[in-house]
């Protein structure tokens, strides 16, 4: 009998110990759950941030809440999810930056990206296009390269070093053995600006950013980082189409969790953010025509592309010599 009541005991040990988590999983979320966004109110990842925290709310029954962390280039608000409590109760709505460019840029971090943060789900793909002022004579990559050996002047802009216009034009010097003048601003906003304004003669920004410039005749592309020409600008060649397939610094935006958040909540969080993707309404309204393209990987998905994306982040700060400024 005596050995019976330990068989007993054992069974119901293993099974308490284990309910805390099912519990939770089912639970969730029972409170308000906060998306930090490290970035002013107002641009690209806030934009994603709010309605798919509206969505959230509604789905859920309880408050979802955009809390933006803006600063030190994304390390103060990626530091506050790394350190909070693993429960899902806190998110990270983040940029490449955050994950696969500041480890190569920065000496140290206040949080490791791998070991303090649980990927979610990669929600977009951000297709960045190469600019230039309509005064260039270059009409292509391959012009611009051709122009540039005889006119070593030529200047881009960008938003600083380790910025997607930076790293993508610092390989194109390396790759080519041109050269062109860097000249960082403190925004994506005034880098177009000073192309516009023809300040600078080249710069890289979103296709949701430089579309209208385009259509008004303000800018001109040259390229377009994608797998595959946009669906919105269909005569834009891409990177590999213009020769140049080894210099594209990949731009997307992702949902992470604190390390150690159960797996249960994981895939509770990327399911309801699926489903609100597969919403053809949603997804034309905050993806489509904002040219993002939606991506929505599964939580081991979106691990093995950063995996891929560090190396390739990895060699392009080192071509580009960026360093924290």
């Amino acid at each position: 009998m005596s050995r019976l009541r330990r068989a007993i005991g054992l069974t119901l040990t293993l099974a308490l110990s284990a309910l805390p988590q099912a519990v939770l999983a089912q639970a969730y979320p029972s409170k308000p759950v906060r998306i930090v966004v490290p970035y002013p109110a107002g641009g690209g990842v806030d934009g994603i941030a709010r309605p798919i925290a509206e969505r959230l709310a509604q789905k859920w029954g309880q408050p979802v809440i955009v809390e933006n962390k803006p600063g030190a280039a994304t390390l103060i608000g990626a530091e506050a999810v790394a350190k909070a409590a693993p429960d899902g109760y806190t998110l990270l709505l983040t940029s490449d930056s955050t994950i696969t460019s500041n480890p190569f840029i920065y000496a140290r971090l206040p949080y490791d990206p791998v070991k303090d943060l649980a990927p979610v789900t990669q929600l977009i793909g951000l297709p960045q296009m190469v600019v230039a002022h309509p005064s260039l004579s270059a009409n292509t990559l391959g012009e611009l390269v051709t122009l540039a050996r005889t006119h070593p002047n030529i200047s881009y802009g960008s938003y600083g070093s380790g910025s997607q216009p930076n790293l993508l034009f610092e390989a194109l010097k390396q790759q080519t053995g041109i050269q062109l003048l860097h000249v960082p601003y403190k925004g994506i906003a005034p880098a177009v600006t000073a192309a516009l304004a023809g300040e600078v003669q080249l710069t890289m920004a979103a296709a949701s950013v430089s579309q209208g410039h385009i259509k008004a005749g303000k800018l001109k592309p040259l390229a377009i980082a994608r797998s595959e020409r946009l669906p919105l600008m269909p005569d834009v060649p891409t990177l590999r189409e213009a020769g140049y397939p080894d210099i594209d610094p990949k731009s997307w935006f992702g949902l992470f969790a604190t390390a150690g958040t159960p797996p249960e909540i994981i895939a509770e969080i990327q399911k309801e953010v699926a489903a609100m993707f597969a919403d053809p309404a949603f997804r034309e309204k905050h993806m489509l025509q904002r040219g993002f393209d939606p991506v929505l990987s599964t939580p081991a998905e979106f691990a093995r592309f950063i995996q891929e994306d560090m190396k390739q982040k990895a060699r392009l700060v080192k071509v580009s010599g960026a360093k924290a400024e």
